[in-house]
């Protein structure tokens, strides 16, 4: 895999203790890797730091106790992928497609990501602390943040069509202009959370009622 890297860069390998067995990890600093194929790969367990993913396809590929620091994914597929354990540390998705990733299995230590103009669909966030993440431009249906800690989290101009909010910590989130979404105010905590004028309809829907 490290010889398809563009940019130069420099690795080391540490022992990785996983139930019943020990695994190498190779641990990746400042490459650039582009259009390469890890469904080849079904098992990836790398550490990668400051590092570039550029048109990588990584459907149904298992990522589980992998960690990203200071990376970015652009134009990628991540559709499918299995993050148990996986730590993602300010970390970017920039048009990358990323369908039915369980999210809520990933590391929290020093989780911090942002996701730009990604199709994020059917994905879940359930129970986890996703606060202050900003999503940008961001196709989010059907996807599920009941129980997730989502404060001061944004989605700027992102559709949430038929995604789940519920037990949901959404103080001071920035829904102004998220458009499709629909929430109960009285299972969902929204103190200080922002709405547009229109998108207050959103937050009516289980009444039943019209607002003209």
């Amino acid at each position: 895999m490290c010889g398809a890297a563009r940019s130069r860069g420099s690795k080391r390998v540490e022992c990785v203790i996983l139930p019943h067995t020990i695994m190498q990890r190779i641990m990746i600093e400042n490459q650039q890797f582009e259009k390469i194929d890890y469904t080849q790969q079904p098992r990836l367990l790398e550490q990668f730091e400051c590092c570039t993913f550029v048109g990588c396809t990584f459907t149904n590929v298992d990522i589980s106790n992998s960690e990203f620091t200071e990376c970015e994914f652009r134009n990628c597929n991540l559709s499918m992928v299995t993050v148990k354990n996986t730590a993602f540390k300010e970390v970017r998705f920039v048009n990358c497609k990323i369908l039915g990733v369980n999210f809520g299995q990933c590391s929290e230590f020093l989780l911090q990501w942002y996701f730009e103009d990604c199709i994020l669909n059917n994905t879940s966030f359930h129970k986890l602390n996703i606060k202050n993440t900003l999503f940008k431009n961001c196709s989010i249906q059907e996807a599920d943040f009941t129980e997730t800690n989502a404060q001061s989290v944004a989605f700027d101009n992102c559709d949430l069509l038929n995604t789940s909010f519920d037990f949901t910590n959404l103080e001071k989130a920035d829904f102004r202009t998220a458009y499709n979404y629909a929430l109960d105010p009285e299972t969902n905590k929204i103190a200080k959370a922002k709405f547009s004028l229109q998108g207050v309809v959103g937050l009516l829907y289980k009444y039943n009622i019209s607002i003209t």
